[in-house]
């Protein structure tokens, strides 16, 4: 049974940084792009990060230059390491496959919280 699972999140400062993990049980994963999402109260799911199966990497607009997207397949994990955060990145964060996630990986996400 495929299932993604994520940690890490938390509350933190506005500038501070987090590192959130996905954990993904299933060999299948290392063979595609992977991504992270987050959804925001009142807002629909958006995607954030991207990244191939090559490591190939993708942002949206908004958290270039702050968010890291990595894969280590050996491992099936994707991380996301978040600095500079903002008020606005608060949001629930899943990981899921790219560019679209499949309705059945979708998990329990990690809320990451930023404020003062």
């Amino acid at each position: 049974q495929v299932q993604l699972v994520e940690s890490g999140g938390g509350l933190v400062q506005p500038g501070g940084s987090l590192r959130l993990s996905c954990a993904a049980s299933g060999s299948i994963f290392r063979f595609v792009a992977m991504g992270w999402y987050r959804q925001a109260p009142g807002k629909q799911r958006e995607s954030v990060a991207a990244i191939t199966s090559g490591g190939d990497t993708h942002y949206v607009d908004s958290v270039k230059g702050r968010f890291t997207i990595s894969r280590d397949n050996a491992k099936n994990t994707v991380d996301l390491q978040m600095n500079s955060l903002k008020v606005e990145d608060t949001a629930v964060y899943y990981c899921n496959t790219a560019p679209q996630g499949v309705s059945d990986y979708w998990g329990q996400g990690t809320q990451v919280t930023v404020s003062s």
